[in-house]
């Protein structure tokens, strides 16, 4: 659950009427467009493709060298595997589904497992116990009632209450799906998640992202150092220079804006602010392990969890769609400790993690390793968003307008009653909801 993204100009009169997409030429010297979007990730993309639908003039925006954001699928290993989000979620209603179509890009249902289910302790193997069964049945019961209904305290709050297992469960799930600790992440806004079956792209999903993007006009290589709003419309300081629009939307995630990357001219308004302040940012990092062909009696599309202390999980997905690649996912404080190693230092963990379930054949199998550690990333801050215990509120908070002028959409705000928060679809929702708010749609 990791590439954002959600997100250069030069207005200066020469420089920029050669650098201005066609469409903008003919704007007023007032301003250079009617929307200026920061970040071309999944939120960016669509609030740029709805732009083009209403005929709105737009400059988007991204500090990266690439489009996409956190849903990015990585080809440095010679094979893909998708370094951020992997799942269109709720596929029925996520708009990703049909832009898959429309692009005729493969999906294939995801049923829970591709594969056999492996367990082990400190690389011993186990059973899988009933009582670990029931428990994650129980936990699923707890948060499948109405969100209404759940209090809002953490989530290990909410399952102490039922028991040690449950607790445990509940602390495996938060770590291994949300990124963080069961006591950092509010019950409530937990609940409200919207359900439903879940696709693949064995292409990538970054590849998807990508393609729906290619022919979206945007500036690369662009960060975004101020916003003023305080006068007619936004002016944005630029590493390219000053860009002026009468509205901006920022799809930047909540852990870019809490940690003050952008200064605001005005600062926010406090209820603004506390909608920053109420969201923390998940740690789901993935390390991807390259193997020679050598398959080590381990089915394809196999997971093997190894459980190397009480909050210390490693989940190695093995050769999904038949690549020779391992990617083993970390989440939460233990991600935070693996990762803080350096890459080299957290591919060696994984790598004995590993080898200490499959023997010495591995060591000698293994070819070469990378990261994706969304945390440790500045355009990024985290992997996703979530709400703090006691502040379920703080999505609406910072979904609110600023001044009529400035919108923020992404994964943190998305879908209706951000119940597709924390997903790509969440974000092309809310980016495309922001556009449709500007212009009275």
């Amino acid at each position: 659950m990791p590439n954002l993204t959600r997100r250069h100009f030069i207005a200066v009169a020469s420089a920029a009427t050669l650098a201005l997409p066609r469409a903008l030429h003919a704007q007023s010297t007032v301003f250079d467009a009617d929307i200026a979007i920061i970040g071309a990730g999944a939120a960016g993309l669509a609030a740029a493709r709805e732009c083009q639908r209403l005929k709105q003039t737009f400059v988007l925006l991204e500090a990266r060298s690439r489009i996409g954001g956190r849903v990015f699928t990585d080809n440095s290993l010679g094979e893909p595997f998708d370094a951020g989000a992997v799942y269109i979620h709720w596929a029925e209603n996520n708009p990703w589904t049909q832009a898959a179509r429309d692009l005729k890009i493969e999906t294939v249902e995801d049923t829970g497992g591709r594969g056999a289910f492996q367990f082990f302790d400190h690389g011993q193997k186990q059973e899988r116990s009933q009582r670990r069964r029931g428990a994650f049945d129980r936990l699923s019961e707890i948060f499948d009632i109405d969100a209404d209904k759940v209090p809002d305290i953490s989530i290990a709050a909410r399952a102490a209450s039922e028991g040690e297992a449950v607790a445990n469960a509940a602390g495996t799930m938060a770590r291994m799906a949300l990124g963080e600790e069961p006591e950092r992440v509010s019950a409530k806004d937990y609940a409200r998640l919207w359900s439903g079956d879940d696709l693949i792209v064995p292409g990538g999903y970054g590849n998807l992202v990508s393609r729906y993007g290619a022919d979206v006009a945007r500036r690369l290589g662009v960060v975004v150092r101020g916003i003023d709003y305080s006068g007619a419309g936004v002016v944005l300081d630029t590493s390219a220079g000053t860009i002026r629009a009468r509205r901006a939307i920022l799809t930047v995630s909540a852990g870019v804006l809490a940690s003050g990357a952008i200064r605001f001219t005005p600062a926010l308004p406090a209820l603004t602010q506390a909608g920053i302040e109420g969201l923390g940012m998940g740690d789901l990092a993935k390390i991807a392990l390259k193997f020679n062909g050598e398959r080590f009696d381990i089915p394809e599309g196999a997971d093997i969890f190894d459980q190397e202390g009480p909050n210390s999980l490693f989940d190695f997905e093995c050769w999904s769609f038949s690549r020779n690649l391992v990617v083993a996912y970390v989440g939460g404080d233990h991600a935070r400790a693996v990762l803080g190693q350096g890459r080299e230092g957290a591919i060696a963990t994984a790598l004995d993690v590993f080898c200490s379930m499959f023997g010495s054949a591995a060591r000698k199998a293994f070819v070469a390793g990378t990261t994706a550690d969304w945390q440790n990333d500045p355009l990024a801050c985290g992997s996703y968003s979530h709400a703090l215990p006691g502040q379920s509120g703080a999505r609406a908070l910072l979904a609110a307008p600023v001044a009529e002028k400035l919108w923020f959409a992404g994964e943190a705000t998305g879908g209706a009653d951000f119940g597709g928060a924390m997903t790509a679809g969440g974000a092309f929702l809310a980016g495309r909801e922001a556009v449709r708010a500007m212009v009275g749609q």
